[in-house]
């Protein structure tokens, strides 16, 4: 399932996670302080209005203001800051909106560069229930044109930008799908675009439930609470609650989806900076009786209002914590609306778990990138040592350090050439269903034909590989086939139950089902001691 949802999910550049829109805190200064300090704010905006008119003046080029302001100078200053202060230009700061907000108007659809590097840009999957999906367009599609407006020199986010508009209103797009002999004409009717951050619950063994959260955005909360009633939460005996690859966003709904979990009061999180004092936020409401255990999985991806889920509910031994360390983004970003419909998201605090513990990783002495990408997960800060309710011992300074490790299988040589730089299985599947014009039933599964098509297809797009290696993969092979046939053939969901169905670390969740009992058993009776000693 790692590698299913890996595929539709992009490593944003800046993970906003705050509930505050503006707001002013007192300083605290004295004013001579005050008036220093004024002093050498204006020296240097004295010092940068000299050097911009100097480069306006004498550059070899006209000078762009907007991208000298918004590109280069605004950014320049928020790098020395720290990597999650950042400034949206007004397209940025619309697309923020829109992420928090849940929705957009469009024809809904992810596309993104062809997988046969062609510099063709093609449908990566239509949302289930937009208008894309509902006039037949697949995945693999070539987006020839938009509006009768060629798209070969137009880039993926001008082609995005043409895609959406207002809602009701027309777009024409024409699309080639291999086996078709003329280009396909799609006239579409943009309509509101839900962004789902809550995939639909289901039961992976009798009793015990997946529930995906793939972001934080205002409507987070209300879809877990909809989604659990949907799959009726009264049978649960246990959760797995999937927080890989979740990026964050909104703290208010972190607070309330880790709030349901917990007891009515508990401290799910606390942040504090140099202009303002420390804010705690509890459960409002609690879990109203909902007691059974939990499993979250998280991944280094899982990042801010994730990590204060994960925190909240280890910290208070509620769930048992399965996968990789989190990212570690621990500070609070202050998103303030500017002119020009520009936006500034600056950092005004750091995050706290109940236990007290910081979540930000150390980001001084290294490059942005190497804070982006590190390789070394396993990390935290020895002196910043914690304890859960029941005693156990918790570290910060390295986002959250689960309760047990896991690690995603290694694909070998083979395994990377097929899935990640050939992309030979989303191509193999347009190829196929452009081919073949019988409607897949239900319940469908590659066979021997399949697979020697497969075979063929490899040949023909001249990847070499050894049959010995063939061979050995055949298993692999035919899920890896399975799972993009079912997400052009049958839709984004199917795909996604054969993922979980599949996924290894999962099936790790529900083996760990009882040591999630065995922690919560634990902890309510350390409680019920403490409670009854006072």
């Amino acid at each position: 399932m790692a590698e299913f949802r890996r595929s539709l999910f992009i490593v944003p550049a800046i993970i906003v996670a705050c509930s505050v829109l503006g707001g002013i805190y007192g300083s605290g200064l004295t004013s001579a302080v005050a008036a220093s300090s004024e002093d050498d704010t204006r020296a240097a905006v004295d010092s940068f209005t000299k050097v911009y008119a100097l480069v306006e003046r004498n550059n070899a080029d006209a000078l762009d203001p907007e991208k000298a302001l918004y590109k280069g100078a605004i950014p320049g200053m928020l790098r020395t800051l720290d990597p999650h202060s950042n400034f949206f230009d007004p397209r940025d700061f619309q697309l923020l909106k829109e992420d928090q907000s849940g929705h957009y108007y469009g024809v809904g659809m992810q596309i993104g560069p062809s997988r046969l590097g062609n510099g063709k840009t093609i449908v990566i999957a239509p949302f289930p229930g937009s208008p894309a999906y509902k006039a037949g367009i697949r995945p693999g599609d070539t987006i020839l044109s938009v509006d009768d407006q060629p798209t070969d020199k137009l880039n993926l986010t001008e082609i995005a930008d043409k895609l959406k508009g207002p809602r009701g209103t027309p777009v024409k797009v024409t699309m080639a799908r291999e086996g078709s002999d003329t280009p396909l004409v799609f006239n579409l009717i943009r309509d509101e675009i839900p962004r789902k951050t809550v995939q639909d619950a289901f039961w992976v063994r009798p009793g015990i439930a997946i529930l995906e959260v793939d972001s934080f955005n205002e409507n987070t909360s209300h879809e877990v609470e909809e989604t659990l009633k949907r799959l009726g939460e009264g049978n649960i005996k246990g959760l797995i609650l999937d927080l890989r690859n979740n990026p964050g966003g909104l703290l208010n709904e972190g607070v309330a989806v880790a709030g349901r979990f917990l007891q009515k009061g508990q401290l799910i999180v606390s942040h504090r900076g140099r202009v303002s004092s420390e804010k705690p936020y509890v459960s409002k409401t609690g879990s109203s009786g909902r007691d059974y255990p939990i499993v979250t999985l998280v991944n280094h991806y899982s990042a801010s209002a994730a990590e204060i889920v994960a925190g909240a509910l280890q910290d208070h031994d509620r769930a048992w914590i399965l996968g990789d360390n989190t990212f570690g983004k621990g500070l609070v970003q202050t998103v303030y609306p500017l002119s020009e419909n520009t936006g500034l998201a600056l950092t005004t605090a750091r995050y706290y778990t109940p236990s007290g513990r910081l979540i930000q990783r150390d980001y001084s002495n290294i490059s942005f990138y190497d804070y982006y990408f590190r390789k070394d997960t396993d990390t935290k800060n020895l002196l910043d040592a914690k304890s859960t309710d029941s005693g156990r011992t918790v570290y910060g300074g390295g986002g959250i350090t689960p309760d047990e490790k896991f690690e995603e299988p290694k694909l070998d040589t083979f395994q990377v050439l097929l899935a990640r730089r050939k992309y030979a299985f989303f191509n193999f599947a347009s190829h196929y269903l452009g081919t073949h014009q019988t409607k897949l039933p239900k319940g469908w599964q590659p066979d021997q034909e399949i697979v020697e098509d497969f075979h063929q297809y490899l040949l023909s797009q001249s990847i070499e590989f050894t049959e010995a290696d063939f061979t050995a993969h055949l298993d692999w092979m035919k899920q890896e086939i399975k799972r993009e046939i079912y997400q052009s053939a049958f839709g984004l969901e199917d795909a996604r139950r054969l993922a979980v169905e599949t996924d290894p670390e999962v099936a790790k969740g529900v083996d760990a089902m009882p040591k999630a009992t065995a922690l919560l058993d634990k902890a309510k009776r350390i409680i019920a001691q403490r409670l009854s000693k006072q």
